[in-house]
């Protein structure tokens, strides 16, 4: 619990706060807008409490990941460092072969993209009009105020 009285914490405890409050006030306000007659406030009176309920989920998503990441850490620290429960030794990075088998990975959720080269597909025969194309192309790249009608070829 002590990350979450952080100086980074407590604002965003304050500014969850702040927020609720005046989203409340906001559609109280636009309750006694509509009562008065004003027809459209009623889709506003109905917006500003979901705006505020928006704020407290993130703010409670936000603490639940901060209080895993915390247990996660913690756990990872009271593990033992030099011998395992069953007498083997470890090795020079604290870790027994029993250990490195039955480990879990950290972050089961969380893989690195999979890049994928991308290869032609067979070899491109000739084209004439590509080849124009191109050099076209390359003597508008080497005559960036050039205009298009003043291509030479």
């Amino acid at each position: 619990m002590k990350r979450l009285w952080t100086p980074a914490w407590i604002a965003r405890h304050v500014a969850m706060v702040v927020l609720v409050t005046t989203f409340l006030g906001l559609g109280w306000w636009q309750v006694s807008r509509a009562a008065a007659g004003n027809a459209i406030s009623w889709g506003y009176a109905v917006e500003w409490p979901i705006f505020a309920g928006f704020v407290v989920f993130v703010w409670w998503r936000e603490v639940r990941h901060t209080l895993r990441t915390a247990a996660a850490q913690d756990e990872d620290a009271a593990a033992p460092a030099s011998a395992d429960h069953r007498g083997e030794a470890a090795g020079p990075d604290g870790v027994t072969a029993a250990d490195a088998i039955d480990a879990k990975p950290s972050r089961p959720g969380i893989r690195r993209p999979v890049r994928v080269a991308r290869v032609g597909a067979g070899p491109v025969a000739d084209d004439a009009e590509l080849a124009a194309y191109n050099r076209y192309l390359s003597w508008l790249n080497a005559n960036p105020g050039a205009k298009p009608g003043d291509y030479p070829g």
